[in-house]
This record gives C-alpha cells, sequence and structure tokens, in this order.
C-alpha cells in the first residue's frame, strides 16, 4: 500500500468498534466467536497491525482479538488510564539505616506507553516509593536518577559515573547502595563495578525486574523491597545482584557481581550464579548467607574506587569456520584486547592462527574463556591448546567471558604493559577466579530423565 493509499485506509478495527458504539479506553464486554472478554480497549500500537482489538483484562494482562471475530460489544463506560505514579516524599524514621537508591533505568524503572506498545525508562526513584510503600518498612530511602537508559545503553561512561555516584554516598555514611538497572546487561555492570569499587565497607545491590510494573506478574516491587533489605541490613559489604530465586515470589537470590549472569530471556528467576553457588538468600525474614566467604561490612567508610577503564576490548564468540579477517578486523581497528569464548576447554581453529600471532606482535593482550560457563580453560590438554597459547593466548581459568572482557577492559586502563595486564587478569580481586566449582553448583533438571520426572511431579501439579 502506497502513501496515497494510506490516506484513505480505514481500519477494520475502527468500524467494528464505531459500529457497536465503542472508543478507545471504553470499558466494554466483547462477544467473539471465541467467547467473551471484557476489559478496557486500548489504544492501537504505532507497530500492531490493524486487525485486531487490543484489551487489557482485569488481571492486568492483555489480550488481541481480531475483528472478524466479533459478534456484539456492550460498552459498560469508559475510563482513560493515566499511567502515572506520583512522587511521594520518603518518611524519615530516626530508628532505620539510611539507604540509596540510583536509578539508570531498565523496567524496574519503567512504564508502558500504550501508544507505542513500548516499555519506556520513564518513572523517577522517587515514583518508585509511591508504587512500593513497604520500602518505608525497611529503611529510610535516599533517591537519585543518574540516568535513564535501557540496560543496552549502559557502558563505560555510565560505569564511571555510577561507581563515582557509589563512592561518594558511602563516604556520606549511607548503610548501603540500591542500583535500579536493566536485567539484560546487569551482570556486565555488576561485574565492572566489582573491580572499580573494591574493599566496600558497606552492601552494593543491582536489583531489576523481568515483568514492567503494569503487569500483575511484575517482579519489580518483591526485587526492590529485597535489595533495599539487603543494603539496609546485610553483612555482606560486596557489589551483588538480587532477583528471584525461584520463578515464584518466595525469595531473593543474592549473587556474586563478577559470577552472576542472565540465563533465562523472560523468566522471573533469570539470573544464575555460574561456577559457584550464590552467596546468600534474602526474604521478610532477613538475608541468610550459604557460605562465609564473603567481605564482611565495616564501620569506616573508605572505599577503593578506581575507574580507569579502556574500551577498546571486544568478546570474540568462536565458531567452526570463523574466519581470520575477525581477528584481524580488530588489531587494524585498534583494539587493545580480546577476550575469546573458545569450544571445550579453550580451542579455536587453525585457520586463525596468524592473525592471532598478528595480534600478539601487536601488542593485543588476548585470553581464553569457554563457551560452555561452567568449567575451567584448560589448555595444556590438547595439542590445539597448546598451539593458541604460544601464540599469546592466556587461559583466564573460570572467568565468564562477559566478566573477563569488564575486568581486561579495567586491566589495560591500569596499564599498557601486558605483563602487568596478565598479572591483573590472572590475580583474583572480585571473586571472578575460584580455585574449584562446587559439587553442588553445577545441576540441571533436565526434563525428561525418569528420576527429575518423579522428583518434579510432587511440586509440580
Amino acid at each position: 500500500m502506497n502513501g496515497e493509499d494510506w490516506k484513505g485506509y480505514r481500519p477494520p478495527t475502527l468500524g467494528v468498534l464505531q459500529e457497536h458504539g465503542a472508543m478507545v479506553w471504553s470499558q466494554v464486554t466483547i462477544h467473539t466467536t471465541r467467547g467473551d472478554f471484557a476489559g478496557l480497549i486500548l489504544p492501537r500500537s504505532e507497530t500492531a497491525d490493524p486487525e485486531h482489538i487490543v484489551l487489557k483484562l482485569a488481571t492486568g494482562y492483555n489480550v488481541g482479538l481480531h475483528h472478524a471475530t466479533v459478534r456484539s460489544i456492550e460498552v459498560h463506560g469508559r475510563k482513560i488510564a493515566q499511567y502515572k505514579i506520583p512522587e511521594k516524599e520518603f518518611p524519615y524514621d530516626p530508628g532505620k539505616p539510611r539507604v540509596k537508591l540510583f536509578g539508570t533505568g531498565g523496567t524496574i524503572a519503567s512504564r508502558l506507553d500504550y501508544r507505542t506498545g513500548a516499555v519506556i525508562p520513564a518513572f523517577s526513584p522517587g515514583e518508585l516509593y509511591g508504587s512500593v510503600p513497604e520500602l518505608a518498612d525497611v529503611c529510610n530511602l535516599e533517591t537519585e536518577k543518574l540516568y535513564g537508559v535501557f540496560s543496552e545503553n549502559m557502558g563505560p561512561e555510565q560505569w564511571i559515573g555510577t561507581a563515582e555516584a557509589v563512592a561518594r554516598e558511602i563516604e556520606k555514611g549511607v548503610a548501603g547502595v540500591v542500583i535500579g538497572h536493566g536485567t539484560d546487561t546487569m551482570h556486565h555492570t555488576a561485574a565492572v563495578l566489582s573491580f572499580m569499587l573494591q574493599d566496600l565497607p558497606v552492601p552494593v545491590v543491582m536489583v531489576g525486574s523481568q515483568r514492567s510494573s503494569d503487569r500483575p506478574s511484575s517482579d519489580a516491587a518483591i526485587n526492590l523491597i529485597n535489595a533495599a533489605r539487603t543494603a539496609a541490613t546485610s553483612d555482606i559489604a560486596e557489589v551483588m545482584v538480587c532477583m528471584f530465586g525461584p520463578t515464584s515470589d518466595q525469595y531473593g537470590l543474592l549473587h556474586r557481581g563478577t559470577r552472576v549472569r542472565k540465563m533465562h530471556s523472560s523468566y522471573r528467576s533469570t539470573f544464575r550464579t555460574i561456577g559457584d553457588i550464590p552467596l546468600a538468600r534474602v526474604d521478610s525474614q532477613g538475608v541468610l548467607p550459604f557460605r562465609a566467604d564473603y567481605r564482611r561490612r565495616r564501620e569506616d567508610r573508605a572505599v577503593k574506587l578506581n575507574t580507569a577503564f579502556d574500551d577498546r576490548v571486544a568478546i570474540v564468540y568462536y565458531y567452526p569456520a570463523m574466519k581470520p579477517d575477525i581477528i584481524d578486523s580488530l588489531v587494524d581497528h585498534g583494539y587493545r584486547g580480546i577476550i575469546i569464548a573458545g569450544t571445550g576447554l579453550g580451542h579455536v581453529n587453525r585457520p586463525l592462527y596468524p592473525a592471532l600471532q598478528r595480534a600478539k606482535d601487536a601488542g593485543v593482550s588476548m585470553f581464553m574463556t569457554v563457551q560452555t560457563l561452567w568449567g575451567y580453560v584448560q589448555m595444556y590438554v590438547y595439542e590445539t591448546g597448546r598451539e593458541i597459547m604460544e601464540l599469546g593466548v592466556v587461559p583466564a581459568a573460570n572467568m565468564l567471558p562477559e566478566v573477563a572482557y569488564v575486568k581486561l577492559g579495567w586491566a589495560l586502563g591500569q596499564s599498557s604493559d601486558p605483563r602487568e595486564v596478565q598479572r591483573l587478569m590472572l590475580t583474583p580481586i572480585a571473586g571472578e577466579i575460584t580455585e574449584r566449582e562446587p559439587h553442588n553448583g553445577y545441576l540441571i533438571l533436565q526434563g525428561g530423565i525418569p528420576e527429575v520426572d518423579a522428583f518434579i511431579s510432587q511440586y509440580w501439579k
């Protein structure tokens, strides 16, 4: 359909609504060939097709009804949605600890734009209290909006700004810090803050949500309450990620910032500790540590802030038949560091060897991680691994690829000497390298296996 055709175009949904005297924001019951649906008629998203009427149901979820299935529409009234949570001044209680909440954007600080159908970062941290008054039972909350971006737009500039803001608040005496962040790259930010903010005297807790605040299944409120409780009361003085533990709202898990990863695109329990076990669980009763080897809260307010960072670093995910021009291009464009996510114990194919040698000669720091995520790089086992090491690629133990990426950027910010960069990379700073993996860490309940199905059937009804 060209531009002229669009001028006279009449969406079929509009004709159906007009025929039955309904309009956008009408509270209706729509009788269709597939049953009856009651709810609020929403504006059509700019990117949605014109064939469906979209209803906001009483459950909070949306449903699309094809215009051809509509038999009749009963109009009960009209209510234009004003999806806006007013900011409220947080009540002060001298008996409660002081917590700072920084907002950077993401779903925990967002609203649904009915016009476009998009979730946009529009809530200020102060508005969060308007929707989660239970926070006042936990702490005295101070809020500040640092950024209003989705997490894919977080990068070195925002990482450095966040680290500096956290250090300032700690020096002012807060009991803990909460950082609202989009979940997609939260593990990157958690890792880099673990290197930029060392020897923390108080908890720094990153939190987000998988479901936006307008949805009944939103995890935003519970995650935020658990994060605030952790920041206010926990003895764990590290950078952590606080998100759902199970898929239900029973409790949250606290993951060490250098060992956590987002592992599912939509589950609320998407974050998992990899190569280790979580630090603790948190619920309405408080924080219960799973282990004792964590940095503990201190009374002083000294924090080691080091935000030097070189962003000329890349992750290269190896795949069969990869061509050497991938590596060559990074060298030609002045990259100073490359993290390779290799196959198995840390391998790439032989056609890449000349490019790796060229990168080594150019002074590029190269480190190997594993695509499997679980397990250690073991490049001494096979001939391929030993050959790759001779080309300048250094095994990075069991560092996760994303963690190795941000640590290499941080290490290159400290020194241009490849030997010093290697020393920094292989020296554990915040639990990014562990001596061994726990016997009860790697556990996958693979469906279809008889004993697993028998176990799950006890709980999944």
